[in-house]
């Protein structure tokens, strides 16, 4: 499964690897040093379509197998998959893994029919059921932030559907007929497994034609011997000629079209032939725009390569939150890019903000070679209405190895208050002693760096009213 945050530092290695990696491109015939005007188009063209070729790229390698889990996250389309236990420290498939919220995950097909989800009524508990169109922008997040804790029963339908719903089932309109939902259920650490075991196996995803029936998902899903199982989906596009990547980007758009806001967008493109349902023929540009092709196609990766490694959003106390039109990006193609390149699948804002801190408040990288602490005073925690946690990883975005196993620590944990009503976060590499356990986040004798997970975060969170407290080295 792919990471399923904005994780920028997690994967700008892996990216490197594959943007320097990608093949030379042989698409058009030798001719004249193109213009610069050229190859930006092509450029443009790149970044403007990436979102959506890696997307397809993503479901393609998550069902292409014969049946749901089988110890993977992977199922066939239009069928759900969950993840039932956290990661430990020898979990490596996934960057920054999660150790807040179990998954549900599926990839849906929504040409020839709405799927309808079912979930249960969850109490008191957090949970999100965030839905991605194919351009990687999410346009509907049912759970307990939007539509309430309650039974639900949500169809999420393609954006030529006509028909009427039954009773009982609201409508949710994807723009676009590959859609991907990301589920996450709160989870308070092992002991709450067979619970929340429990409401996954409650959740339901069913095609509208069987709604109210008795219903099991087909087994024995076909299997493609040609898709390639082990590569990354970005490693694949970066290996892609103009000719395989304009090729997919135009046939993909025939079911997911692009936004009314693109029009201008696809206007410029037209003269690359880039356009929805169109057949990509490199012979059939004008020589002095096919000459470009190569060119433009290196400009792109290695501009979303240079892209990737800058900050992008306020950096307050030392930690780092990423821009608010995130997973909701407008015209904003190269973020847009950037997020599907080594974050696919990031939250919108408003569900959840993941404050990142590589430095201490003095701007040192963070050492296991020295001992932190994250104060927050009286009356200063994080202002969520769901739940936070504080989560150590190591330099290869893994969780860190510790007597304690302990990963990630927040509100769920038993944590002791000073004297003052303040809380005080110990983040070293050795026990802090017997009495300060309860606070302790263990790191790696080297380099590592924090993510916040701030879930259904309050307006002081997102106009700055409150601000995450610095990681303090102390001697």
């Amino acid at each position: 499964m792919m990471t399923v945050r904005a994780r920028f530092c997690a994967l700008c290695i892996g990216a490197a690897v594959a943007l320097a990696g990608c093949k030379q491109m042989e698409t058009a015939p030798a001719a004249a040093q193109p213009s610069a005007a050229n190859v930006q188009l092509v450029a443009d063209a790149y970044i403007f379509g990436y979102p959506l070729v890696i997307a397809d790229l993503t479901r393609q390698l998550a069902t292409n197998v014969p049946k749901a889990g089988g110890g993977a996250m992977k199922a066939p389309v239009n069928q759900m998959v969950h993840l039932r236990e956290f990661p430990d420290y020898t979990f490596t498939d996934v960057v920054s893994p999660n150790a807040d919220t179990l998954y549900s995950t599926a990839w849906l097909d929504l040409a020839k029919e709405p799927m309808v989800l079912s979930v249960p009524d969850m109490g008191k508990r957090y949970y999100l059921m965030m839905m991605m169109d194919a351009w990687t922008n999410v346009f509907a997040a049912p759970g307990s932030r939007t539509t309430g804790n309650g039974k639900g029963n949500f169809a999420i339908v393609g954006p030529r559907w006509k028909g009427t719903l039954p009773a009982g089932v609201k409508e949710i309109r994807s723009p676009t007929e590959m859609a991907w939902i990301v589920g996450r259920t709160q989870t308070n650490g092992a002991r709450d497994y067979p619970a929340v075991h429990a409401i996954q196996d409650k959740y339901k995803l069913v095609p509208l034609s069987a709604w109210g029936k008795p219903y099991t998902a087909p087994a024995g899903a076909p299997v493609k011997a040609d898709v390639d199982m082990k590569t990354p989906p970005p490693a694949q596009a970066a290996a892609m000629d103009a000719t395989a990547f304009f090729g997919r980007l135009n046939q993909l758009m025939a079911g997911n079209p692009p936004a009314a806001a693109d029009a201008p967008a696809m206007a410029r493109f037209a003269a690359l032939g880039v356009a929805p349902g169109k057949p990509f023929d490199p012979k059939a540009l004008d020589p002095a725009m096919a000459s470009a092709l190569d060119e433009g196609l290196r400009t792109a990766r290695a501009k979303l390569l240079e892209e990737a490694k800058k900050p992008h959003g306020p950096r307050v106390n030392g930690w780092e939150a990423l821009p608010a039109n995130t997973a909701n990006f407008g015209t904003d193609y190269k973020w847009r890019a950037v997020v599907a390149l080594v974050g696919l699948g990031a939250n919108l804002p408003a569900d959840a903000i993941y404050p990142h801190a590589v430095n201490d408040v003095d701007g040192k990288p963070l050492s296991g070679a020295n001992r932190y602490v994250v104060r927050f005073p009286k009356g200063q925690l994080p202002p969520v209405k769901a739940f936070w946690s504080i989560t150590a990883y190591n330099a290869k975005q893994n969780f860190v190895q510790n007597p304690i196993n302990r990963y990630a620590i927040g509100d769920r944990d038993t944590l002791k208050r000073e004297a003052d009503g303040s809380l005080t976060i110990y983040v070293q590499k050795d026990s802090p002693g017997k009495a300060r356990e309860s606070n302790w986040l263990p790191v790696p004798a080297d380099s590592f760096n924090l993510f916040t997970q701030l879930y259904w975060p309050t307006p002081a969170i997102a106009d700055g009213n409150w601000k995450m407290p610095p990681v303090e080295r102390v001697q």
